[in-house]
């Protein structure tokens, strides 16, 4: 029987009524698998997820396949996002095996967790002819299985990043030695080794698909404050001027979809994430100074998170999801005739404006994404006519929200308003900000202190925070202040109790959590800082408030100890590296004084 209807997830939810019956991860489920003697079909993903619905409505809301899953396993759905800790352990087994990675994420697994197969979407037909293999080979290869899971469970223990032993310079009961971890000649390395993956032309990183990259970008701005290096700068700001100009910023309503299809920025994957914006939102904060299109972006971004993603909580939602109806991106394309229907004889202007070409639509079935390739010269006619397509467009069909409250991303969120509030007075945006993080610390950290990952409608999950959570949400009550600063201290006290390595790093799941097949520890970041980063930037943001020298010591062991896997992959552990800009700053200061 489908147990879903019951799950605090929204994602979880939106399967409840799939004829396949689904179970959510917990002891239960496993039990089961072992009492049945079959394997467990873990399938991993989130709520706006477009393959994840492809998927679903392909083979999980199909009789056929239900069937097939139901008889021959014991299928489990899991939210990525409620529970990153799975989802990182089966990410890692994901890739050992395919070499890469995605979601929707189909694990097949032993009934006490332990893979031995995984993929990612899989069409119905080769979906079937899977599971008719999958169930063969474990009634008929049952050791060759348990041996590939083992071989898999190894493989990811050994995959993992090497790090330092940074205990005899900086024992865990002394104090760091004053100079910094990451010599200032590694952070230029490190720099120009991102520039080069840059695109000079349109901003970003790499090639399609492309997203914004902000924690490569925030280590580029912090770089340039310490050498004055103007190509720094100049790259963060290309990059904001393609990500506001391109379909990737809502053009008529402001806020940021997750990612480029392209290289241009122009047709977004048309989900909207909460860590998205309240990291962009920080971006353009800081480089509202630079331009009056940075100042403006910054502006309708903190209105967005305001007005679209404020829980009646007092929190923020996740997401919103990519599609509508079913149909991905219909709310937010536009085709000619539609600009006409709307605008009348504003729609030839308006079109030039968005950058439409009637003859040449840059998106499916004759649609477009707006886009803004120039100011036009008339501001007040391009006001009204973005007035009178967004309301024209509130009236059309609306993409699902998530409504779940996030402890990490509403920290993020938090910070990244109360650092825009400090830059511009806006008091409305540090008012949400406070109440945002007094709903966390009322309903997300317990009586013991813990925190918990997430929440819906004020119910929290039974989900226990990870590094991220802490590191996060501790962030954001520094960044407050004043009697948010204990609280703070508080959350990072927890993180040294649970989620220390005995080496000066960090786990990014509790001592005392769930025991998986492994138990992660990773410093490479996804869209946000790695919550390794997050912690020691949580730590020196900690010394600055109180002066402490503990604090400062801590964030040096754990960047220090992460200095191999840095030099090694300087884009993808960039928020480590902003990390140690600050530290580099702080062991400046006292002969600056």
């Amino acid at each position: 029987m489908n147990e879903l209807a019951g799950a605090l997830s929204p994602y979880l939810r939106q399967h409840a009524g799939n004829p396949v019956a689904w179970r959510q991860w917990g002891p239960r489920a496993l039990e089961d698998a072992a009492a049945r003697d079959v394997p467990l079909l873990i399938s991993i993903g989130y709520s706006t997820c477009h393959w994840c619905h492809v998927m679903a409505h392909e083979s999980f809301e199909d009789r056929t396949v239900a069937a097939a899953i139901n008889d021959r396993f014991v299928p489990v759905k899991v939210d990525r996002e409620e529970r990153p800790d799975l989802d990182a352990v089966y990410m890692q087994a994901t890739m050992a095996i395919t070499g890469q990675g995605g979601w929707p994420m189909t694990v097949f697994a032993f009934p006490d967790g332990t893979p031995f197969f995984a993929g990612t979407y899989f069409p119905k037909p080769h979906f079937l002819r899977l599971l008719d293999a999958v169930d063969a080979a474990w009634n008929g290869q049952r050791e060759e299985l348990r041996h590939q899971g083992a071989a898999i469970v190894e493989a990811s223990a050994k995959g993992g990043p090497a790090f330092a032993d940074v205990t005899v310079a900086c024992p865990l009961d002394g104090p760091c030695p004053p100079a910094p971890p990451v010599r200032e000649t590694m952070l230029d390395r490190a720099a120009q080794t991102i520039l080069a993956s840059a695109d000079p032309v349109n901003g970003g990183f790499g090639s399609a698909p492309k997203f914004p990259g902000v924690p490569s970008l925030r280590f580029l701005c912090d770089a340039y404050v310490r050498t004055g290096d103007a190509s720094l700068l100049d790259h963060v700001k290309l990059t904001a001027e393609r990500m506001a100009r391109g379909g990737i910023y809502d053009q008529l309503e402001g806020g940021f979809a997750r990612y480029s299809v392209d290289a241009s920025w122009t047709v977004p994957h048309f989900e909207k994430m909460l860590y998205d914006n309240a990291e962009l939102l920080w971006l353009y904060a800081r480089l509202a100074g630079e331009g009056e299109l940075f100042a403006r972006v910054a502006d309708e971004t903190a209105a967005f998170l305001l007005e679209r993603f404020s829980t009646p909580e007092g929190a923020f939602a996740a997401a919103f999801d990519a599609d509508t109806e079913g149909v991905e991106g219909k709310t937010y394309a536009w085709t000619f005739a539609e600009l006409e229907a709307v605008l009348g004889e504003d729609a030839a202007w308006a079109a030039e404006a968005f950058g439409v070409d009637p003859r040449s639509p840059n998106f499916e079935h004759g649609a477009n994404v707006l886009e803004l390739p120039a100011d036009p010269a008339d501001g007040a006619r391009f006001a009204a006519v973005r007035h009178r397509l967004l309301d024209a467009r509130r009236k059309r069909a609306q993409p699902g929200r998530d409504d779940k409250v996030v402890a990490a991303w509403n920290g993020l969120a938090i910070a990244a308003l109360a650092e825009y509030a400090s830059r511009t007075g806006h008091r409305d945006s540090l008012l949400a900000a406070e109440r945002a993080a007094a709903f966390l610390a009322e309903r997300h950290i317990g009586a013991d202190g813990r925190l918990a990952r997430a929440s819906l409608g004020g119910e929290v999950s039974a989900a226990p925070g990870i590094l991220e959570d802490y590191a996060a949400v501790a962030l954001a009550f520094l960044r407050l202040g004043g009697e948010w600063t204990g609280r703070a201290r508080a959350l990072l006290e927890q993180v040294r109790a649970h989620f220390g390595d005995g080496l000066g790093g960090f786990y990014d799941t509790a001592a005392d959590a769930e025991r998986l097949v492994s138990r992660p520890a990773d410093v490479h970041d996804g869209p946000t800082a790695s919550g390794w980063a997050l912690a020691a930037a949580a730590l020196l943001e900690a010394y600055g408030a109180t002066g402490e020298e503990a604090y400062k010591d801590d964030a040096w062991r754990a960047i220090a100890r992460a200095e191999p896997v840095m030099g090694q992959n300087p884009r993808f552990t960039a928020g480590l590296h902003a990390a140690a800009e600050a530290l580099v700053r702080v062991q400046r200061a006292p002969s600056a004084e």
